[in-house]
């Protein structure tokens, strides 16, 4: 019914496990009939503030998730992107984030 009513269908959630892609697949698996650009999750806001003020992040985020970052820069980082990424939380990880 959304579909054939005059409105914009989204998909928003705020998971920071995966990437659009593999969020898309899973959707698509379980049969909603759905396009990547209807799908807004917390990493595509987290890459549109990123590209907003140009800034270049440290990514603590899951490595299904970085994907979703492709063609940032990452070097000499200026910013921290933190998500649900419990294997990159560890001593020299969380120094260099600090730092």
């Amino acid at each position: 019914r959304l579909r054939s009513a005059p409105v914009t269908v989204r998909f928003v959630t705020n998971t920071t496990k995966e990437s659009k892609r593999d969020l898309l697949e899973r959707l698509a698996g379980l049969g909603f009939d759905i396009a990547e650009h209807e799908i807004f999750t917390s990493l595509t806001a987290a890459r549109n503030l990123l590209e907003q003020q140009q800034v270049r992040p440290l990514l603590l985020v899951d490595d299904r998730a970085l994907p979703d970052f492709t063609g940032i820069g990452t070097d000499n980082p200026n910013a921290v992107v933190v998500g649900l990424a419990p294997e990159h939380f560890h001593y020299e990880m969380m120094n260099r984030a600090f730092r």
